[in-house]
């Protein structure tokens, strides 16, 4: 049983909370200590270079801290240090997304899956009705499950739903419990670690340049819920390597590292999202359904404070865009919102000639 298996653990001691130090690295990039390709001139590319210098000073403006535009292939632009690597907050999600679709084409996971098959359990024991939300409903964060979990923010908290005030599978409501849960089953059905999955079938493949397994982490909330959060640290021009592979539809070097369906299907729409004016949700991935960036097939991963992995297919283009979050306790860095960050996308893409 996937609770009990995670109460003895922690019983026992053999998955304490975990404490890191910052980890220190370049500070900044040039073409020639990395394994991108550079575009030398973006007019012979087709790009505007003063349209391109605009997007940069309204970069400027927001206080982020690095944007890499990967097109073609090749880096465009990156403002900012790229090598930087600090916590993705939520792209986390799309990342275990990934690995859900390589374990559910192999028939290690299946979408219907039931968390009462699956013996899914936290302090506050599951209800009928919650046991029979699926593997998918999770995905798609419309468990209607509405208990405490980690990582959430104060708005996560203050706007939960009463208990049972959904039948699963009915009402969308951005709940870390889902997402967190995903972990724990992903862990327990593959036998496996989800990290130790993300760093062989992922990063090496994709010859990340500053990620490592260090990067990555457990944090446990044990007054809140049993299932930990899995937080990732990872640089720009990492992330841009993610979005290259979702845009080449799960294609490097050759290689099908994620299956091209589980691109196709991850990152359609599968639920409207009443909040936002931009998106819907897929599996785990935020899905533009509405204007000219539906036009585009716009699709994120975004994490907190302004983190993104925006792919545009019918542009050939990804964009990263990262606010670096490691003082968050002193507050000395700016948080981007949606609507800045899709407005600095959409300059960028205007400088196309």
């Amino acid at each position: 049983m996937i609770g009990r298996k995670r109460k003895l653990m922690l019983l026992a001691g053999m998955v304490p909370i975990l404490a890191f130090s910052l980890i220190s690295c370049k500070h900044s990039t040039t073409q020639g200590d990395s394994t991108w390709e550079y575009h030398t001139h973006p007019e012979e590319a087709g790009w505007s270079k003063k349209k391109l210098n605009e997007a940069k000073k309204f970069y400027n403006s927001l206080g982020s801290t690095a944007v890499m535009v990967i097109y073609d292939g090749k880096v465009l632009v990156e403002w900012g240090d790229v090598t930087k690597k600090s916590n993705v907050h939520s792209v986390r999600k799309s990342f275990l997304s990934a690995l859900y679709g390589i374990h559910i084409e192999n028939g290690i996971i299946h979408l219907d899956d039931t968390l009462e098959e699956l013996a899914v359990s936290d302090h506050d024991p599951l209800s009928v009705l919650e046991q029979k939300a699926k593997v998918e409903d999770l995905l798609t964060s419309r468990s209607g499950i509405f208990l405490r979990a980690g990582e959430e923010s104060l708005m996560m908290r203050w706007n939960r739903p009463e208990r049972e005030a959904y039948i699963p599978g009915t009402y969308f409501h951005y709940n870390n419990w889902d997402f967190n849960v995903l972990g724990t089953i992903f862990n327990e059905k593959t036998n496996t670690d989800l990290f130790s999955e993300f760093h062989e079938r992922i990063a090496l493949p994709l010859g990340m340049e500053d990620y490592t397994p260090e990067d990555s982490f457990y944090k446990y909330e044990l007054n809140r819920t049993i299932h930990p959060s899995y937080l990732f640290r990872m640089s720009a021009r990492d992330m841009a390597r993610f979005g290259q592979l979702y845009l080449q539809n799960g294609q490097w070097a050759g290689k099908q590292l994620i299956p091209k369906e589980w691109i196709k299907t991850s990152t359609s729409k599968h639920t409207a999202v009443p909040a936002s004016k931009e998106y819907g949700y897929g599996y785990m991935w935020w899905v533009a359904d509405n204007g000219r960036f539906q036009d585009l097939g716009l699709y994120s991963a975004i994490g907190r404070y302004g983190q993104s992995i925006d792919i545009v297919p019918k542009e050939n283009l990804v964009l990263v865009h990262r606010v670096d979050s490691d003082h968050l306790l002193n507050r000395t860095f700016n948080h981007v919102n949606d609507r800045d960050r899709l407005r600095l996308l959409e300059m960028i893409l205007d400088a196309k000639l």
